[in-house]
């Protein structure tokens, strides 16, 4: 089977001004990064600290995966972007890059009809018109709709490339934030891996055990690891369930059902 790639139509640019906006009213309950005396979004603002430093030595581009599916991946992908956007004179960036169970717009409570799987195949070339914002926030938004696709070959193509490249070299200060597909699910996130500045690991309280956290890091061996972080830790900060709504399991064999 050849696949190609599809052509990009011209050059890439990643909005600060994105199309649609998002009523701050509508967001969804599991967003609290954007509220800066929740005492939940505390841990977010711990860890923000941590990425402002690595942006200091030139980050501009973080994957935000797990070894396995629904340990709250994308729950921090999306506070930790909110978190982000509250700092001054930041432009903060998200992309949806789970291109089979990707859930971004699940949690900000955007209502996706096309997102990134239709530009990354070439079905879409009007990649500002996928960009989502929240009201009075700095944050642009790419979400993705979620489709039977082949997710590797879509990631591997020059239209992945080109968009994370203009994410990076953008002029605009600010993170790019990748939601990237569990490590165990395919090789989406080793594909990913190797045009990003660094990732995250994202692993469950009781749920995600040592040896995944030690072979999914043997897998991404090659890119650069910024740290883990702990979620649905009972006895944290707040003595809250940080799951919002993820179930518990890490059987990432279903994955692709």
């Amino acid at each position: 089977m050849n696949i190609q790639s599809p052509s990009i139509p011209g050059p890439v640019t990643i909005s600060t001004e994105p199309r649609h906006i998002l009523p701050a009213a509508d967001l969804g309950e599991a967003i609290v990064g954007f509220r800066s005396r929740d005492e939940r979004s505390r841990s977010f603002n711990l860890l923000r600290t941590q990425i402002v430093r690595l942006m200091g030595e030139g980050v501009r581009v973080i994957g935000i995966t797990s070894a396995t599916p629904r340990v709250g991946k994308t729950f921090v992908a999306c506070n930790l972007a909110a978190s982000m956007a509250r700092l001054p004179d930041q432009h903060t960036v998200i992309l949806d890059l789970d291109l089979r169970r990707g859930s971004v717009a699940e949690r900000y409570n955007i209502p996706v009809e096309r997102g990134l799987t239709e530009y990354l195949s070439g079905r879409d070339d009007r990649l500002a018109d996928l960009a989502w914002g929240i009201e009075g926030q700095q944050l642009t938004i790419y979400p993705t709709a979620v489709r039977n696709v082949l997710s590797s070959e879509l990631l591997a193509g020059s239209r992945c490339q080109e968009l994370i490249a203009a994410a990076r070299t953008r002029p605009e200060p600010g993170i790019v934030l990748c939601d990237m597909p569990p490590v165990f699910a395919n090789d989406d996130a080793m594909i990913l891996g190797a045009m990003i500045d660094g990732y995250i690991m994202v692993v469950e309280d009781g749920v995600t055990t040592a040896k995944q956290v030690r072979d999914s890091m043997r897998l991404m061996k090659s890119v650069r690891c910024f740290g883990t972080v702990l979620n649905n830790y009972v006895q944290g900060f707040t003595g809250d369930d940080y799951g919002y709504g993820y179930g518990k399991g890490s059987g990432y064999s279903d994955y692709y059902n």
